[in-house]
């Protein structure tokens, strides 16, 4: 829900970067929703880190290239999609904006590219799918829960409805202790419910039991809690593989060793994530674990990186270190709270705008121009 704070504000008429649309949202969402989504973990260092270490990379730009056309298309499993710039999956937006995921959708769709759907989305798997009929890629984020049967039919559902692929989660055997959900008691709010679950799900959403209450204060972690399995391991994402017709990622995955065992595992991608900084405080950026990521895969899945993108610099930095695309998330809730799809519209617009001319003013003009050449990243310690 929003407020009208700044409801002088006129819809694009004062935004000139990312950062605008989030000062919008820090002035006018809900408490309980601004807290739910712009905390991280515990102290919130790997989630102001995520930003911070787009700054320590330099860009080495060529000069002197014909860069009257700059080309920015790529394609994620065979699916064209117009940038590499994609949306990634955020929790409960219709918090955010009446019309939730189903907005977000349809910008994604008018831009010509991916967007992630949440399983904890507010809005179901098909009406989604059904919101936004169109040619660009559409995929489905998923945990593995103690129900397999329930699992195994979000899967389903989202093959059925058209997604492209499922993005499995697997950093978040417990959820992370997030401080603002704990002070604030973070419930979804009554007239929301997570669309994709049973009529049973649903009610528990928000609601802790006495133990869990006194613990920790959050609805939230309790009715996690209570269905992610933190039993899971490596043979579980082979289990998800063989239920799925489509591709298979794995989204969490931030260093060597993993990402040889999720190729290993027979894993169609791998996403380079920290969940936003809101799992394990002080694990490290994601784009200074990309590349050790990424020289781990050896190009035998593609690799796709969230976290801390807010400028055009920063996606061409993340392709320069071999991401084959990058997913926002944040960035996009606070541009729904602004204009709904529209919002969502113009922050796509405007991140592919920076991502043009920062692809131009380096000499590039197609992706596949955009090579490790053109950065200079700080040397990491040796572990």
């Amino acid at each position: 829900m929003t407020s009208n704070k700044n409801a002088s504000v006129a819809h694009g008429s004062q935004f000139v970067s990312l950062d605008d649309f989030e000062q919008y949202a820090l002035n006018n969402l809900d408490r309980n929703a601004l807290d739910y989504y712009r905390s991280g973990a515990q102290d919130m260092i790997t989630l102001r880190d995520n930003q911070r270490a787009f700054d320590r990379i330099a860009i080495r730009p060529r000069v002197l290239n014909d860069v009257s056309a700059v080309d920015t298309t790529t394609e994620l499993f065979g699916h064209p999609i117009a940038s590499p710039i994609c949306i990634a999956p955020t929790a409960m937006q219709r918090m955010a904006h009446a019309e939730g995921e189903c907005a977000t959708a349809r910008a994604a769709q008018k831009l010509g590219t991916c967007m992630c759907l949440s399983s904890w989305s507010t809005t179901s798997i098909e009406d989604v799918a059904k919101s936004a009929p169109g040619s660009a890629p559409r995929w489905m984020q998923l945990y593995i829960y103690k129900d397999r049967e329930a699992t195994k039919k979000l899967i389903e559902r989202a093959q059925d409805s058209g997604y492209s692929a499922i993005a499995l989660t697997v950093d978040t055997p417990f959820l992370g202790r997030r401080l603002a959900d704990i002070r604030n008691k973070f419930q979804l709010p009554p007239h929301l419910t997570m669309a994709n679950f049973s009529d049973q799900g649903k009610s528990q959403v928000g609601k802790a039991d006495a133990q869990s209450s006194a613990d920790n204060a959050s609805g939230l972690a309790a009715y996690v809690a209570s269905q992610i399995d933190p039993t899971l391991s490596w043979k579980h994402v082979a289990w998800v593989k063989s239920v799925s017709r489509i591709p298979v990622l794995v989204k969490g995955i931030l260093t060597s060793e993993d990402a040889r065992i999720a190729v290993e595992a027979g894993v169609d991608g791998i996403i380079v994530s920290n969940h936003g900084g809101r799992q394990l405080d002080t694990a490290p950026a994601t784009i200074d674990v990309l590349e050790e990521v990424v020289g781990a895969v050896a190009g035998r899945v593609p690799v796709y990186l969230d976290g801390g993108v807010r400028r055009g610099t920063d996606v061409f930095k993340a392709l320069a270190l071999g991401a084959k695309a990058v997913f926002l998330g944040r960035p996009a809730l606070w541009a729904l709270s602004y204009n709904g799809e529209n919002g969502v519209v113009e922050m796509l617009e405007m991140i592919n705008e920076e991502f043009r001319l920062a692809m131009a003013l380096s000499g590039c003009v197609r992706i596949s121009d955009i090579r490790r050449e053109h950065v200079r990243v700080p040397a990491q310690p040796r572990l």
